[in-house]
C-alpha cells in the first residue's frame, strides 16, 4: 500500500516533467502491478517511520499483511480462485538475501503453515553470482528449495540458476520477452488485493475445519 502510493506521487511527478516511465515504482502503480519490500524496516524509509514513531506518529508497516498477500496472489495464479482461470506460478530471482526467500515462502505459507493442499512453484528462475560453496546462495537452489516445498519436486529438471551479472542477463532477457511475445492485458493484481485476500482466507479456514475433523 506504502509503494503504491509513493508510485502514485511519483507518477504524478513525471507527468509534470513530461518524462514518463523513469521510475519503477511509477510504472508499477500505472499498471497496478503489487510491490513489495521483505525487510521494510530495513530502509532510510523504516528508520524514518520508527524515528516518527516516538513523536506520536501511528504509521505503521504491517509485514503480516504482505506475507498473506504474496501467498493469496500464489495460489490464485495456481487456482485461479479469482481470475477464474487455473495456471501455474513462477519464481523469477535477480540476485538473492531476503527478497529471495520472500518470494520463495509464499509456497510454505499456503502448504506448511495454512494447511492448504499444494505442490510448490512450478517454475524457478535465478541470476546470480554468488556461489552455494560459499554461503551466499543461503540454502535456497532449486534442490534444497524442494526440501522446504518452495518448488514443485516434479518440476526440477526445469529450474535453471544461471551464474552471471544481473546487469548482464537482465536485459537480454527483457529484449527477448519484448521481441518475441505479444503484449498482454495488465492483470492489475493491486486492484483484486481484497478479494484475493479474501479468497486464500475461505482456503485457510476450510483447511483448519479439516484438521479439526481429523484431530476428533
Amino acid at each position: 500500500e506504502f509503494h503504491y502510493l509513493a508510485g502514485r506521487y511519483v507518477r504524478e511527478r513525471e507527468k509534470e516533467l513530461k518524462i514518463p516511465h523513469k521510475s519503477l515504482i511509477s510504472t508499477a502503480y500505472e499498471y497496478s502491478v503489487p510491490v513489495y519490500t521483505s525487510s521494510p524496516g530495513d530502509s532510510s524509509i523504516g528508520m524514518n517511520i520508527a524515528a516518527m514513531s516516538m513523536r506520536g506518529n501511528k504509521l505503521l508497516i504491517d509485514p503480516n499483511k504482505d506475507v498473506n498477500e504474496t501467498a493469496a496472489i500464489v495460489l490464485d495464479a495456481k487456482r485461479g480462485t479469482v481470475s477464474g482461470k487455473r495456471g501455474k506460478s513462477a519464481v523469477f530471482i535477480l540476485g538473492g538475501g531476503s527478497p529471495k526467500n520472500f518470494l520463495l515462502q509464499t509456497e510454505p505459507q499456503i502448504q506448511e503453515v495454512m494447511g492448504i493442499e499444494e505442490k510448490g512453484h512450478d517454475f524457478f528462475m535465478q541470476i546470480t553470482d554468488a556461489r552455494p560453496d560459499t554461503g551466499g546462495l543461503s540454502g535456497a537452489t532449486p534442490a534444497e528449495a524442494v526440501s522446504w516445498g518452495k518448488v514443485d519436486p516434479s518440476m526440477l529438471p526445469d529450474t535453471v540458476v544461471c551464474y552471471v551479472d544481473s546487469t548482464i542477463a537482465l536485459p537480454i532477457i527483457t529484449q527477448y520477452a519484448l521481441t518475441k511475445h505479444a503484449k498482454r492485458k495488465p492483470k492489475r493484481l493491486y486492484d483484486k488485493l481484497p478479494q484475493l485476500n479474501e479468497a486464500i482466507e475461505r482456503e485457510y479456514q476450510k483447511a483448519e475445519r479439516r484438521k479439526q475433523k481429523r484431530s476428533r
